[in-house]
């Protein structure tokens, strides 16, 4: 560029030829299309896969560190999508949905402070004897595993003998953490506020009713959209209501038929024990196991036969698998199951996000997000991934194999 030039163009345009002409393409040449290209860098698949992996990690990292915040808000959540059905239905009985929404929360915290005043006797009692009861259990178990043990003692003694040294001697490190009285009341406080922000959250949500629901109406523009979102919402909440419903009324049942089965059988609470069910059913496999563990320590304790005391944890184990493979697949329909594979890695998740607390809501959250799923056109695959198999797809499978 020469310097008479400089003050027609910036040192930063590039020269252009209005001259010159574009080589003619090849005849029969596709011709570019445009559209496509664009449609091509929108969609997601032209995403930065780092910036993707980097979203996931925050996502993770705010799941974790942000648990003691974010644990009251999916319960409360979880409880309003439970209750909104009865708020609903005393609306339409001409009760307000504040004064509703009270009513509700208020017979909650009933229907629990009843039941925690009635087991409470049960729990300190099995409390205080708990050190004679693992005690008692630890000689009898002793007695039943003595073969092991022998079969252990003998290999220890092989193994020395054709190694022909000891085995060396290891330094113990000791890690001390915080008391037991830290902890407890640690965690006793912790429990406290959440509860509480649990129990106020829930009454604002459900006070609330619709609120929301016509925020969404109100920004979308188109009308059509507006009748999406409505129809999408009522059939989400729905279809999430009726399986914590549903998955409740079982969870109860389960406890009350495994309460009088211990009744039966000579156990001592029986109460206790269906109430113990009830609550631990709501982890799937990790709950039935300590179940089984439980019942199988108390009953040692209490029966002097072995053979009665293991009728315990065989008559738990009878009314699970009769729950488990019966009715929960007679109440529940295919949309509403979960299949095993996803069932355990949301529990290892949830488990590894949250602790216990993650995993008693590990299931409806996980079942939440597959009705979601669901009825989201975008996200419908991860839904058939999560839902189980049925005859028609096993078919399928087989005839294209």
């Amino acid at each position: 560029m020469s310097a008479g030039t400089t003050d027609d163009h910036s040192l930063l345009a590039p020269e252009v030829d209005e001259g010159a002409q574009a080589a003619s393409v090849e005849p029969g040449a596709p011709q570019p299309d445009i559209g496509r290209t664009e449609s091509a860098l929108a969609a997601v698949r032209a995403r930065s896969l780092g910036v993707t992996i980097l979203a996931v990690l925050a996502l993770l990292y705010t799941l974790y560190f942000a648990r003691d915040f974010l644990l009251p808000i999916v319960i409360a959540v979880l409880l309003n999508l439970l209750f909104s059905p009865v708020v609903r239905a005393l609306t339409r009985g001409g009760v307000g949905a504040p004064l509703g929404a009270a009513l509700v929360v208020v017979a909650l915290l009933g229907v629990v402070g009843v039941a925690v005043y009635e087991l409470s006797t049960p729990v300190q009692r099995w409390a205080v004897e708990a050190p004679r009861t693992l005690s008692t259990a630890e000689a009898r178990m002793k007695t039943l595993l003595k073969p092991l043990e022998r079969v252990r003692r003998t290999a220890e003694q092989v193994e020395t003998a054709t190694s022909g040294a000891a085995p060396p001697k290891t330094t113990e490190v000791v890690v001390r953490g915080p008391g037991l009285v830290a902890r407890v009341f640690g965690t006793t406080q912790r429990f406290a506020a959440g509860a509480l922000q649990v129990i106020i959250l829930l009454y604002f949500l459900l006070a609330a009713g619709d609120l929301f629901l016509q925020k969404l109406v109100k920004v979308l523009p188109q009308l059509g959209d507006k009748r999406t979102a409505v129809q999408i919402a009522r059939a989400t909440e729905s279809s999430i209501s009726t399986y914590l419903i549903t998955a409740l009324a079982i969870n109860v049942g389960e406890g009350i038929v495994v309460g009088i089965a211990m009744y039966l059988l000579g156990m001592p609470n029986p109460a206790l024990w269906g109430a113990l069910v009830a609550l631990l059913e709501f982890i799937p496999y990790l709950g039935a196991a300590v179940v089984v563990l439980v019942l199988t320590v108390a009953a040692l304790t209490t029966f002097d036969a072995v053979g009665h005391a293991l009728l315990v944890p065989a008559a738990f184990l009878a009314i699970n698998l009769l729950q488990s493979q019966v009715i929960t697949p007679l109440l529940f329909s295919r949309r509403l199951t979960l299949n095993p594979v996803a069932l355990f890695v949301g529990l290892a998740f949830w488990w590894w996000i949250w602790g216990v607390p993650g995993a008693f809501v590990a299931v409806p959250l996980m079942a939440t997000f597959k009705i979601f799923c669901d009825h989201i056109d975008a996200l419908a695959p991860i839904g058939e991934f999560l839902g189980q198999r049925d005859e028609r797809e096993r078919r399928e499978t087989v005839r294209a194999a």
